[in-house]
């Protein structure tokens, strides 16, 4: 209720209409390695709190393919959306999405064939001159290389059993939760989309069901997409010329079944998500931005109750000084913090610390640069991140940093140092994309934010992953490319074989899907 009042609040006093586009861009690293190019000696700079409208940087235009085209065919093939319709008042786009892909793990003893057979489509539009609405939907069957698969069974979905949990099947990073396809393999669907609505040049309010991304980075220590889809509601108010702020809320879930129900399935274990995030854009090449990200209890395996009433507050800090009980509620603070010292150059860091606590300090250091060396189109990205064990955790486990099992920052979760080294090349329509991972675990364990302990070993030692692919991209609109990849992923902590994994297929690569863990 408290919620409804202030966005009516926000809505009757922006009162003048604007005209733009105001969905978001895709979250995929394509785009968001675009999103940080220098277009016209200018970069993007705002604190990145990311997906950003169309009308916050019109990516599509600057990205747009330029070439001319003599057939309808070749037009819709490599520049237009599927379907657009267009009338005074509206602008709607219809297009398939796809990821379609076989491969093989050569290090496996007994080589089975891999594959994901996934279709869909996405459809987007503009209403009027300040609503724009975009919407997707995902069917999926795959079947994983053996370090995937174990992880994603590790973290399915948890059935009571007396005092204890089982785990029945699985969840995908940026999917779903799964049912059991054929021999090994996983049949899951998933959907996300939101409405925006921009009252006034210096308000927009969005909701629905999507992923964030807090950073210039990689990764994100902070927020990131890793997880799956949550059902939110996102308030940014352009305070002044240079500061910003973002309010968001979101309902997540515990994937544990209650044992109780009078419904077919039992319910999930909810809880709640609150998002305080204030910029401060010192020029265009400094944004400084405080991090305030809350998980909060709305019940337990048996009862549900209502949030606590600060759940509400929009001022950062506050609520954790006030409540002090970390069974009710788990804090994560941070500061990202991104400098351009020319359009194409750019560092960028983060800072995150848990309930205060200091031994529970993790920090970023990245690099940007684009056509590195003097040379057009190649992009270099190295990064470092530590995150200590129990960077996530909280005191009341059903409380960790996570969402549907899954980290809500760093895909890896804690307890380790990563380095990365990533860049891509493109050419005309041929590119080329490297990244290197190097982890080094301090004892790490899998699993470690579910909210029943499933005593996983311990790991020390050091993890390689190397993934390499080229391909020909056909349309940037939806990022439609024919690729081939090769992934080599050693991990000295424990005696599992290399994998050795030789992929190729055809996509529309608009979300991501992490398996570099």
């Amino acid at each position: 209720m408290r919620l409804r009042v202030v966005l009516t609040f926000i809505i009757c006093y922006a009162s003048t209409s604007v005209w733009s586009q105001q969905n978001y861009l895709p979250l995929g690293s394509f785009y968001k390695d675009k999103l940080f190019a220098p277009y016209n000696s200018k970069a993007f700079s705002s604190g990145s709190f990311l997906p950003i409208s169309e009308s916050q940087f019109d990516l599509n235009a600057k990205i747009a393919d330029s070439s001319r085209q003599y057939y309808e065919f070749s037009a819709y093939l490599f520049k237009k959306n599927l379907i657009e319709l267009k009338g005074e008042d509206y602008f709607l786009t219809i297009s398939p999405t796809m990821d379609v892909s076989v491969g093989q793990d050569h290090g496996e003893k007994i080589p089975s064939k891999k594959f994901q057979n996934t279709r869909g489509f996405i459809v987007e539009g503009d209403l009027m001159k300040n609503v724009s609405f975009s919407t997707s939907f995902y069917e999926n069957q795959a079947r994983f290389v053996d370090y995937e698969k174990n992880y994603y069974q590790l973290v399915g979905e948890m059935y009571p059993n007396g005092s204890n949990y089982y785990s029945q099947n699985a969840v995908i990073p940026g999917g779903g939760r799964t049912k059991p396809f054929k021999t090994n393999g996983f049949d899951y669907a998933y959907a996300f989309g939101s409405v925006v609505y921009a009252p006034s040049k210096r308000i927009q309010i969005s909701g629905g069901n999507n992923s964030h991304f807090v950073g210039s980075g990689y990764r994100s220590l902070l927020l990131s997409d890793n997880s799956i889809y949550a059902p939110y509601i996102q308030t940014n108010i352009k305070l002044t010329s240079k500061w910003t702020y973002v309010y968001m809320r979101a309902k997540l879930m515990n994937l544990m079944r209650r044992p109780l129900t009078t419904s077919d399935e039992a319910y999930y274990e909810p809880k709640a998500l609150s998002v305080n995030y204030l910029t401060y854009q010192a020029s265009d090449k400094l944004a400084i931005s405080l991090f305030e990200g809350m998980i909060w209890s709305k019940g337990d395996s048996v009862t549900s109750t209502h949030v606590n009433p600060l759940f509400y507050n929009p001022v950062p800090l506050v609520s954790e000084l006030v409540l002090t009980n970390q069974q009710k509620m788990s804090a994560l603070i941070g500061l990202n913090s991104e400098y351009l010292f020319n359009c194409k150059n750019r560092v960028y860091s983060q800072v995150a610390i848990s309930n205060f606590d200091t031994k529970n300090i993790g920090f970023q250091l990245g690099y940007r640069g684009y056509d590195f060396l003097r040379s057009k189109n190649l992009m270099l990205q190295m990064e470092y991140n530590y995150v200590p064990r129990g960077l996530y955790a909280s005191t009341n486990r059903r409380l960790d940093y996570s969402h549907y099992n899954l980290p809500l920052a760093h895909t890896k979760g804690s307890g380790f140092q990563e380095f990365v080294l990533r860049f891509n090349y493109e050419y005309q329509r041929f590119y080329m994309d490297v990244k290197i991972i190097s982890y080094h675990l301090d004892g790490f364990q899998n699993g470690s934010l579910l909210a029943v302990n499933k005593y996983q070993p311990k790991q020390y030692g050091n993890l390689q992953d190397q993934q390499f692919e080229v391909g020909y991209r056909f349309n940037r609109k939806i990022n439609l490319t024919l690729f081939a990849s090769y992934m080599y992923r050693n991990d000295f902590s424990n005696n599992t074989p290399a994998t050795k994994f030789v992929n190729a297929g055809i996509r529309t690569g608009l979300v991501n899907h992490y398996n570099d863990f």
